[in-house]
């Protein structure tokens, strides 16, 4: 069976998943779950997220909301490049949408997907050369699998430090989550727009339009 076949039935399994209300770790998952990943054999770059919201839980697009809008003027990439899957690839933590907290919050990323799933995922992804890691979810989970983090820091700091993951292969560029209630936090770091942008816009440009 070639890597791609591998690949394509991991994937089935995973749209088939209900660990987390049949099986769960904790209190199950109170809807039907709707796994979200997008990944192919030709993807060279891959954002690894936290987990679908619930506008994507009913779409199926990763970042189908204002996130979306705000991650890919980051990008600097159009839908359609944005949604090519053999261009670009999406694996966020939870894989399904986790439900709200008793405050109305998105609660965190399901612990199975990231017990059962992720390493037989990753393993079967070798081409990837660029990890966008956005939120500390991702970032603790890919700099750990790359022996890039010896310690935990605040988000905020691991993405400052974004130049020490960038010269790991495969690549780790570190983002905070494009939510719009990150604003303030971006206004105080201008760094992030200034310095970090450009190399983002730029590494995401030579893995998707040679890829073309």
């Amino acid at each position: 069976m070639t890597n791609s076949a591998r690949l394509n039935a991991l994937l089935d399994e995973i749209g088939a998943c209900r660990i987390c209300r049949d099986a769960p770790k904790g209190a199950a998952l109170a809807h039907e779950p709707r796994p979200v990943v997008r990944v192919s054999a030709s993807a060279r770059l891959l954002v690894a997220s936290q987990a679908p919201g619930i506008r994507v839980h009913y779409s199926g697009l990763p970042f189908d909301d204002r996130s979306g809008d705000r991650l890919r003027d980051w990008m600097g990439v159009d839908a359609e490049t944005f949604y090519d899957t053999s261009r670009i690839a999406f694996a966020p933590m939870g894989f399904c949408f986790p439900g709200y907290d008793a405050q109305g919050a998105d609660l965190p990323p399901r612990r199975e997907c990231r017990a059962h799933w992720h390493d037989r995922l990753f393993a079967l992804l070798p081409q990837i050369e660029t990890v966008l890691t956005v939120g500390g979810y991702a970032q603790d989970y890919h700099l750990a699998r790359f022996g890039l983090a010896a310690s935990k820091l605040p988000m905020t700091e691991v993405v400052r430090g974004w130049r020490a993951y960038s010269q790991a292969q495969p690549r780790v560029i570190p983002l905070p989550h494009p939510s719009w209630r990150n604003t303030g936090c971006l206004k105080k770091n201008p760094w992030f727009e200034a310095e970090l942008l450009p190399v983002l816009r730029g590494e995401v440009k030579r893995l998707t339009c040679s890829a073309a």
